[in-house]
């Protein structure tokens, strides 16, 4: 079995060869919220510079408010300098009167799919739109202090006989606070994973002690092994909430790292 010592190695390398996707590789992206204190523009260049084509986009880079015109003109930006929108989010779904007005921004703004945090109560409506505008719906699990959904479990559970559009975005960061096996959730969640975040940290049960991904304790080879086993289709998105004013340096290395990580299963 290939050491984190060597996935290191051939992270270096990948990162030295702009990370280039391979076929049939995991889509290795970006969650734009890591890029939060960033405008549009520079936050796009950054995105670039870690070598993904991938993005989930945060309401910091295409705002609610905006007009249809504005969203096409931020999601042609988006598009122009090459990347491919995956989602969108974190979405609050929790306000009845909010439900329809965020499917419609997610519509205007190119995203096939809502990361999302509603309640078990707004459920209900949130599949109901899902089937009417053919957005899925990915719930994002928030750890121990998440009274709705702390673990990937606990969605699973809410959403089981709901439309396969309505599914989840595991957080592997949030998902080890809580102190289950996250490789054994991925399994778990099977076809409903939709989306993923990604984050290290260097003790799995502290939410403080997050780190450049590689740098941690998180199984990402053994991760990696079950998402491709399970031949997911979804996003990988990196996810990296240290750093706010400086985050490139630890994105990149973050990007290098897994993408190492995929060139040491592949080999």
């Amino acid at each position: 079995m290939p050491t984190r010592r060597g996935f290191l190695g051939s992270a270096l390398a990948a990162a030295a060869a702009g990370a280039a996707e391979s076929p049939g590789d995991l889509k290795l992206g970006v969650a734009s919220y890591s890029l939060r204190k960033f405008p549009r523009r520079q936050a796009i260049e950054m995105i670039q510079q870690t070598g993904t084509r991938y993005v989930s986009v945060k309401e910091f880079h295409l705002l609610y408010k905006s007009t249809p015109p504005e969203l096409e003109a931020g999601r042609r930006e988006f598009h122009d300098a090459g990347l491919v929108i995956l989602s969108g989010g974190n979405i609050s779904l929790q306000n009845p009167s909010e439900l329809r007005g965020m499917f419609e921004y997610a519509k205007g703004a190119g995203m096939p799919l809502i990361v999302c945090a509603p309640t078990p109560a707004t459920l209900p409506a949130v599949e109901k739109l899902v089937k009417e505008y053919n957005i899925r719906a990915a719930i994002h699990n928030h750890g121990p202090e998440d009274r709705h959904f702390p673990t990937p479990q606990s969605v699973l559970k809410a959403i089981d006989g709901m439309d396969p559009r309505v599914g989840l975005c595991i957080d592997i960061g949030h998902t080890a606070r809580t102190g289950v096996d996250v490789v054994e959730s991925i399994r778990l969640a099977g076809a409903r994973l939709l989306d993923m975040h990604v984050k290290d940290l260097r003790e799995l049960r502290n939410g403080a002690a997050q780190c450049a991904v590689g740098e941690g304790a998180m199984p990402m080879a053994a991760i990696f092994r079950e998402l491709k086993r399970m031949n997911y289709q979804g996003g990988v998105m990196l996810e990296y909430e240290i750093n706010a004013d400086n985050p490139l340096a630890g994105m990149i290395k973050s990007m290098a790292f897994m993408s190492g990580v995929l060139a040491g299963l592949r080999g």
